[in-house]
């Protein structure tokens, strides 16, 4: 069975993102993948409070973004789409890219969330980076409806 990998932010655009995944993959009988890329734990050099205390909240957090995932999993499953969730940590762009090429993902289906010119000149985009090292086809999918 063909794969298809959604990447989910957890932003506005998220709910849109995976409309658009779950009529991608039953038009393709697809598996999807519901991936969320979590940022990487902070270095503990300096911090008044103690590293255990980050590692727990960091910890908190991660799990709860785990739970926010499989609903959003679990409610594609509802609507007929074989469906699993994935949380990983790091470069978001780098890890979707090599997550797809792990899966043998068909497509890779993201949000844009429609910064300017400038801020992704100052600061990249996540859909730019992906559709430049992609190795298979990327939809994006825009902030607002058109």
């Amino acid at each position: 069975m063909a794969t298809l990998l959604a990447a989910i932010d957890f932003s506005d655009v998220s709910e849109r993102v995976l409309d658009e995944a779950v009529s991608a993959a039953k038009a393709y009988g697809c598996e999807l993948v519901l991936m969320h890329v979590a940022a990487p734990g902070p270095e503990f050099v300096g911090y008044e409070v103690g590293p255990e205390v980050q590692r727990a909240a960091r910890a908190e957090h991660l799990r709860a973004e785990h739970r926010w995932l499989q609903e959003m999993a679990d409610r594609c499953g509802g609507r007929g789409v074989k469906t699993r969730a994935l949380l990983v940590s790091g470069s978001t762009a780098d890890k979707l890219v090599e997550e797809a090429g792990q899966l043998g993902a068909s497509m890779v289906v993201l949000g844009s969330h429609g910064h300017g010119a400038v801020y992704n000149l100052l600061v990249g985009s996540v859909a730019g980076g992906v559709l430049k090292k992609s190795a298979c086809p990327v939809l994006v999918v825009p902030a607002r409806k058109g």
